[in-house]
């Protein structure tokens, strides 16, 4: 699905997602990443939300973030439990759901200027 939104172009937006590729910018990303308004990490080597250790997690944890969406398939998956209580010690919102509904949520905080991160797994 193509995401249109006019916002300020210094903002990492995801521009497509379907099809096992997320478009952000003019970069066609297959591979699990992480993206935050000011920049992406492309080299974060997780496998899905239910693997998700927090060596993994810590990458969604740049300073100032408050919140982390994850987003992965048509369905919501969740990291165990000791995963989600991680991230609630740390003053962390953690949202789950799937791959099209993150995508979306992330440009709308994005744009709004939120504090947010988001681990996509095309």
């Amino acid at each position: 699905m193509r995401l249109l939104l006019d916002s300020d172009p210094r903002i990492q937006l995801v521009r497509s997602y379907g099809g096992g590729t997320i478009v952000v910018g003019e970069q066609r990303l297959t591979r699990p990443f992480v993206i935050f308004p000011d920049h992406l990490v492309l080299d974060w080597g997780a496998g899905s939300i239910l693997g998700l250790d927090t060596g993994q997690a810590q990458a969604l944890c740049a300073p100032g973030t408050e919140i982390v969406l994850l987003g992965a398939g048509e369905t919501t998956a969740l990291p165990d439990a000791g995963l989600r209580s991680w991230f609630r010690e740390r003053g962390i919102a953690l949202e789950c759901m799937n791959l099209g509904a993150a995508c979306r949520t992330y440009n709308i905080l994005a744009n709004e200027g939120r504090p947010v991160a988001a681990g996509l797994f095309p």
